[in-house]
C-alpha cells in the first residue's frame, strides 16, 4: 500500500485498540476497490476524547470508528447525530464533511444482518442481553424495532441497566422490558429466553480465558447464544452453549456488516463484504492456531 500526500486517512478511536480487526478489514476494502485511503487504530484514553475529536477536524481525517469506551460520550462532541444513533444513544461511526462531524450507528443494522445469517427472526421472541453499554444499546434498540416481545437487561451496574430499560420502554411500546443484576431474576428470564446476547467484553482476547458470567446449567437447548466478541471466534461462553445444545453465533458477522455500512458512509461506495469477511476469518484462523 502506497501512502502519499493525497491519501485519505480514516481511524479507530478506542481503548484498547491494539487487537482490533477493523484496520485489516477496511484496508482490505480500500485495496480491493483501489481507493487511495488508509485506516489506522488510535489509542484514545477516556479523558482525551474531546481532543481526539478536535483532531479529526485539524488533521482532516475522512472519518473514524468509535469503540469502547467512547460510543456514548462522543455524541456531545459532534455537530450532528443521525436519528437512529440518537435513539440508540451511541455512535460508532463519524463522517467528516469538511470539518462538520456527523455521527451514525451501524452496529444495529450489522447486528440484525448477523441474526439473519442464521435465519433467526426476532419478532415475538424473548431476549436477555448481558451488558448495557453502546453495543448492548444498539442490539436492544434493533430488537425492539423488530418486534421482540420481551427484553431483559442484565448489568453489574444496575443503574446503567435501568437507564437503558427506560429508553427501550419509550422506543417500543409493544416490548416488555426488565432489568436486573446477575441474580435470580436473571436466571428466571434466561430460562424462558429464545435469544441471549452477550454485549460485554468478557472473554475477549487477550482475556479470552476468563470464565463466562453465567454457568452452563443456566443455558438450555433451543436458546440462540450470540456473543458479540469476535476474537476469539469461539469464546468460552459459546463453547459452553454449544455443549448444552444451544445455537451459537459469534461477533464476526456483526463486525463485518457494521464495518461495511461505515465504509459506505465514508466513501459512497458499496463495500466488498466478502473480501472483508474473508480477511477477518483468515486472520482469526491464524491467530487462534
Amino acid at each position: 500500500m502506497l501512502v502519499s500526500g493525497s491519501t485519505k486517512v480514516f481511524a479507530l478511536f478506542g481503548d484498547p485498540v491494539m487487537h482490533s480487526f477493523s484496520p485489516l478489514m477496511h484496508n482490505t476494502a480500500f485495496k480491493r476497490l483501489k481507493l487511495d485511503s488508509l485506516y489506522v487504530p488510535l489509542l484514545v484514553r477516556r479523558d482525551s476524547l474531546a481532543e481526539a475529536v478536535d483532531a479529526v477536524r485539524a488533521l482532516n481525517l475522512g472519518g473514524v470508528n468509535i469503540t469502547i469506551p467512547h460510543k456514548e460520550k462522543i455524541l456531545s462532541y459532534l455537530d450532528e447525530v443521525d436519528e437512529e444513533a440518537r435513539e440508540i444513544g451511541a455512535v460508532n461511526t463519524v463522517v467528516n464533511r469538511d470539518g462538520y462531524l456527523c455521527g451514525y450507528n451501524t452496529d444495529a443494522s450489522g447486528f440484525l444482518a448477523s441474526l439473519n445469517s442464521v435465519s433467526f427472526d426476532p419478532k415475538g421472541k424473548k431476549v436477555v442481553i448481558m451488558g448495557a453499554g453502546g453495543a448492548a444499546r444498539a442490539a436492544a434498540v434493533a430488537l425492539v424495532f423488530q418486534g421482540v416481545s420481551r427484553i431483559h437487561i442484565c448489568d453489574i451496574d444496575t443503574k446503567r441497566g435501568e437507564i437503558l430499560a427506560q429508553d427501550l420502554s419509550r422506543a417500543g411500546a409493544g416490548t416488555a422490558v426488565g432489568v436486573s443484576d446477575y441474580g435470580a431474576s436473571f436466571s428466571k428470564a434466561l430460562k424462558n429466553a429464545d435469544l441471549l446476547v452477550d454485549a460485554t467484553p468478557v472473554g475477549m482476547y487477550p482475556n479470552h480465558k476468563e470464565n463466562p458470567i453465567l454457568m452452563r446449567d443456566q443455558l438450555h437447548p433451543g436458546l440462540l447464544v450470540c456473543d458479540l466478541v469476535y476474537n476469539p471466534p469461539r469464546t468460552r461462553l459459546l463453547e459452553e452453549a454449544a455443549a448444552t445444545g444451544c445455537g451459537v453465533l459469534n461477533g464476526v458477522g456483526m463486525l463485518v456488516h457494521q464495518g461495511a455500512l461505515a465504509f459506505q458512509l465514508w466513501t459512497g461506495r458499496k463495500a466488498p463484504v466478502d473480501s472483508m469477511q474473508r480477511a477477518v476469518l483468515d486472520a482469526l484462523k491464524d491467530e487462534n492456531r
